[in-house]
């Protein structure tokens, strides 16, 4: 019947939570009251950005929350945003804005996978900042990124408390120290560049396409555009006990189809689009072939009908819409309407025109879900809400018709299609990164010790139980690399080279450059162990020497460039390896690395593999291969070697 149905998926969620300051003891019942106003004005303020969006699970939403444990009574505010990772840096928007409109409140905003404002801005963050010393010191103030530094000494900075700060402690070195948190200009570019265009993006996120739907569906997402996420992620969502449903149609018949226009968000269509499914025949809901030039609307207007009705599906026959308590009710709604007047929501619409009506319902809906749910109270599920418009919701099936002839364009879907070039190009702005200029003529004769130079450079890097560190900026800072100190320690270990001294002056030199550790410090063991270390070290050489020895003779060893068949290379194999092996050249390291990274980058064909990724992580870019030598030699090197 279908291919690729997706039958669970993890919800990602997003908290945040806005304090006030100063945090000064205060009367709770008095508190409360000052918090909830504050719900208020922010809902009403935002609200013409807010009332009209899509979002993929749940909006953007404010309640009071009492203090506990430590954490000071705020304003609180989660939502599932599910695979629609845009929805989770809008509301980083809304937060960063509420902070710049109401100076007196602090922000705080993390997700499943904590600190992700840290996890974007994961290149410039400050060598002592990690996941284990992050908690509670980023918060958004006056608009701006601030982060709470740790003093270098426990006690050398007054303000700063030697281990992660409390929510109170933070609240007030934010309050009195302001121009001392404030995050570096590169972090702050980092977070703001996944928010830059906003509200005009929202716009953006939007996809408007042409539907053939049941005429109750048409008119449900005319007064409830939003629900058209809950019909998308149930057909989206759906298990074989959901398309049971859907043999036989009971809510949405398919003779009572019509063709109208659909606003999605671009995360909602493509997942639409992007799922095969041939409905059941006893549904009557039947596709016109490929080639018809409605097709697609048929198959989206079908797809989401499927959806509608698994929400219906799922609600008792007898429900009761008595847990949605009237909204004029409130006393919080009065304010909120005259707010929303005040703030141009209506468009100077005629107060009881079809298009004002349409408008308050739309916030009279958002003010329900976001503004005015009470605690412990249940809201109404999808279906039950599709339902009770169903009963209450007048509409008329020929007028429905008529406006066939009158749909707007649907939009263009070529941004489903992207192509390779432009995939590259997506994840490096993503990632903010510059595309790397095409290489002139000039760059035909590459340089290739730049590949050789940024591996050892890498190599020499020090790395931790964390990992290896990648040079962040190689095109700007030069790396050093001190090669004798490499080599000579690896002969404090392994014995000296044969063509060198044996200088322990330079080697506890080396040592201190290095920064060994404490077990590898000879002057520290005792007269038995250091001969046993010797002792050990000696057993250990002769074995390498040994394998050196047998390796030579074998195909492994013939496959490295030596450094004699760089000036002789047409030497035989026995030349090379010495009589009977009693002599051994070295191996030409330069050359055997960059040329079986050569290799493995043109076995790459032009696409993604472990050779490109590590050069363009390191600031390496090679240029299209054009020569097909098989080989490469010590010549298309510079004469030097980089050891």
């Amino acid at each position: 019947m279908e291919e690729n149905m997706k039958l669970a998926t993890v919800e990602d969620t997003v908290e945040y939570r806005l304090f006030l300051i100063p945090d000064e003891p205060r009367d709770p019942e008095k508190h409360k009251e000052t918090l909830q106003k504050y719900i208020e004005r922010i809902m009403t303020q935002f609200a013409p950005m807010l009332v009209p969006y899509i979002w993929q699970n749940q909006p953007f939403n404010l309640k009071y929350k009492p203090g506990k444990g430590g954490v000071p009574a705020h304003m609180f505010g989660m939502t599932k945003f599910g695979d629609n990772i845009e929805d989770e840096w809008f509301i980083v928007y809304i937060v960063k804005q509420i902070t710049k409109e109401f100076p007196e409140l602090v922000a705080r905003i993390e997700d499943n996978d904590g600190e992700f404002l840290l996890i974007e801005a994961a290149d410039f963050l400050p060598k002592w900042l990690d996941p284990d010393n992050s908690a509670n010191r980023v918060f958004f103030y006056h608009g701006e990124l601030c982060i709470i530094p740790a003093p270098m000494k426990p006690g050398a900075v007054s303000w700063l408390p030697s281990k992660p700060p409390t929510i109170p402690q933070a609240l007030n070195i934010i309050s009195t120290h302001p121009e001392n948190v404030l995050a570096s200009e590169s972090i702050q570019a980092a977070v703001n560049r996944r928010i830059r265009g906003y509200p005009e993006k929202l716009q953006a996120s939007l996809h408007r396409a042409h539907c053939f739907l049941p005429a109750g569906i048409a008119a449900v997402l005319k007064q409830r555009p939003r629900l058209v996420a809950a019909g998308v992620q149930a057909f989206y969502l759906r298990d074989p006990i959901d398309l049971r449903a859907c043999r036989i149609f009971k809510t949405f018949l398919p003779e009572t189809r019509i063709m109208t226009s659909v606003t999605f968000t671009k995360c909602l269509y493509a997942q639409l689009m992007q799922q095969r499914f041939m409905p059941d025949r006893r549904s009557g809901y039947q596709l016109p072939p490929p080639s018809h030039p409605q097709y697609r609307a048929h198959e989206l207007g079908m797809k989401l009908a499927h959806g509608f009705e698994i929400l219906c599906s799922k609600c008792s026959p007898h429900f009761s819409d008595s847990k949605k308590s009237p909204v004029t009710t409130s006393p919080l709604w009065a304010g909120f309407l005259d707010s929303l007047k005040k703030n141009d929501y209506f468009k100077g619409l005629i107060e009881g025109s079809t298009q004002y009506q349409e408008r308050l319902e739309m916030a009279k809906n958002y003010f329900q879900l976001s503004v005015n749910r009470p605690e412990g109270s249940l809201a109404m599920n999808p279906g039950e809400e599709i339902l009770t418009l169903l009963q209450t919701l007048p509409f008329d099936f020929e007028e429905l018709k008529k406006e066939e002839a009158n749909l707007s364009p649907e939009d263009d879907d070529q941004w489903l299609d992207v192509s390779p070039d432009q995939l590259d190009q997506l994840l490096q702005e993503a990632a903010g990164k510059k595309e790397p200029e095409p290489l002139s003529k000039e760059d035909e004769h590459y340089d290739l010790t730049q590949v050789s130079k940024s591996m050892k450079a890498f190599i020499s890097k020090v790395s931790t139980h964390k990992g290896a560190e990648l040079p962040r900026e190689p095109s700007e800072t030069p790396i050093t690399f001190d090669a004798d100190s490499f080599l000579n320690y690896f002969d404090k270990i392994l014995g000296p080279r044969p063509h060198e001294s044996d200088s322990d002056d330079q080697d506890e030199e080396e040592f201190e450059c290095l920064d060994s550790d404490d077990d590898l410090d000879f002057e520290t063991q005792e007269p038995g162990e250091e001969a046993s270390v010797k002792g050990t070290l000696d057993d250990l050489k002769s074995y390498m020497a040994q394998m050196d020895r047998e390796l030579a003779h074998t195909s492994i060893g013939k496959s490295f460039a030596t450094q004699k068949q760089m000036t002789t290379s047409n030497n035989s194999d026995e030349e090379h390896t010495g009589a009977g092996g009693s002599v051994m050249t070295p191996v030409d390291v330069d050359l055997n690395l960059v040329s079986n990274i050569l290799e493995s980058y043109s076995s790459q064909a032009g696409l993604a593999g472990p050779a490109s990724n590590l050069l363009q992580s390191m600031g390496v870019q090679l240029p299209d291969n054009t020569d097909h030598r098989p080989t490469i030699t010590r010549n298309d090197l510079e004469p030097r070697s980089l050891w």
